[in-house]
């Protein structure tokens, strides 16, 4: 058997970066033959071979399996995505290159392949590429950013599968740059093809008070900047990009001002959710994070039975996880903004003492000296009003105090 390295272990090797994932093409042998050696055969259309001890995938060159030549593994490269990606490695580390990858991985260039138009998902990828080595000087070629937009404009990715779809936008939200790739999309007419709500903040205003980048679509890829340095977890990413959704939505007779978008916008972000198959953790945050955090900023005017309301929206006594998780969504809006970027954000400080306070209520003690013809739901709401209350009026004196 001989094998072949392909696709992104060769090209992260010639860049000189750590290598992740090995994926491999053989020749010279047999579906049998891997099966006796203790490969494990999964997939039924495209099968897949993993290897009995390191797992990596082997794979015959596309076009049929069993005996194979150098060629095939060369035709297998034309039909991949990017000339970048349509590399192999041999035995003896000689480069397979029939697409001019490694001239294109010197040259910083993201050029599509003779059989890129295949796949519209592709498109996808190569704004996800465009995020993770962008910072390294990648820029997409004019012919491939050409093409693009005419696959588009032919509707390619009108019957694209949402799991696909969504596949690639949550890699992209844990690549180096994820701004870039929603920038990207914008930028070769794609974004309105998959997240529509997102492609109608561009061009909307909003009161440069209090954003001096006016643009709510810029503001949102900012938001998501900040969000990325905030926190590693990408459904945080994903709620941060999606708070302003319902300023897409504003009669422009009112504009700069979006009075009522956070209810709007949590609509249009659960429509957007179900959409593209979501995973609920992900759509709940974002959903909740769209309708409260106007409440967050204006924390410190809210009174107890707002503020315990809110957190009742989160289940934040039993989910404090995800009610963390919404305050750094809300920094990150604060902090995306024009000139705001490294200001404080007190108001997350006083929610979580808030939220503190108000799970420190023992609900079991309530209920057991609640007689049997009580309300044990109504006195512990009354309890945690009642704690929020003294918490709040001593976090608000402390801080008149500083």
């Amino acid at each position: 058997m001989k094998r072949y390295l392909v696709g992104g272990a060769v090209r992260d090797r010639l860049l000189g970066l750590p290598v992740q994932d090995r994926d491999w093409l053989v020749i010279d042998t047999t579906p049998e033959e891997l099966i006796h050696q203790g490969f494990q055969r999964v997939g039924k259309e495209f099968p897949i071979f993993l290897h009995p001890e390191t797992k990596e995938e082997h794979a015959f060159p596309r076009g049929g399996e069993g005996l194979a030549s150098v060629a095939a593994v060369e035709a297998d490269l034309l039909r991949r995505d990017l000339t970048i990606n349509a590399l192999a490695l041999g035995p003896n580390d000689e480069l397979i290159d029939p697409c001019g990858g490694r001239e294109d991985l010197e040259n910083r260039i993201l050029r599509h392949t003779p059989a890129f138009h295949e796949d519209p998902i592709r498109i996808l990828r190569l704004a996800r590429l465009h995020a993770r080595y962008g910072h390294l000087g990648f820029h997409i070629a004019a012919e491939t950013a050409l093409l693009v937009r005419e696959l588009i404009a032919g509707g390619a990715l009108r019957e694209a599968v949402a799991e696909r779809v969504w596949a690639e936008v949550s890699r992209a939200l844990t690549e180096p740059d994820p701004p870039r790739f929603f920038r990207t999309l914008r930028e070769l007419g794609t974004l309105g093809a998959i997240i529509p709500e997102l492609e109608a903040l561009f061009g909307v205003p909003q009161p440069e008070k209090h954003h001096p980048e006016i643009d709510a679509g810029e503001h949102s890829l900012m938001v998501l900047a900040q969000a990325c340095r905030l926190s590693p977890e990408p459904r945080v990413r994903w709620a941060a990009l999606l708070h302003d959704l319902g300023k897409g939505t504003t009669d422009p007779d009112i504009h700069p001002h979006h009075y009522g978008h956070e209810k709007r916008g949590a609509a249009l972000a659960r429509a957007l959710c179900g959409r593209l198959r979501v995973p609920a953790a992900w759509s709940d945050l974002a959903v909740l994070s769209a309708r409260f955090h106007g409440h967050a900023h204006k924390a410190f005017e809210l009174r107890p039975r707002t503020l315990l309301r809110m957190l009742n929206a989160f289940d934040a006594m039993r989910r404090p996880e995800r009610f963390a998780e919404f305050l750094l969504v809300c920094e990150a809006d604060s902090r995306g903004r024009l000139g705001f970027e490294e200001r404080p954000y007190p108001q997350a400080e006083y929610l979580a003492a808030l939220r503190d306070a108000a799970a420190g209520v023992n609900a079991r003690a309530i209920a057991q000296a609640t007689p049997s013809e009580g309300s044990v739901a109504e006195n512990i709401h009354r309890a945690r009003l009642a704690a929020i209350a003294q918490a709040r009026a001593w976090l608000l004196e402390a801080a008149r105090g500083d």
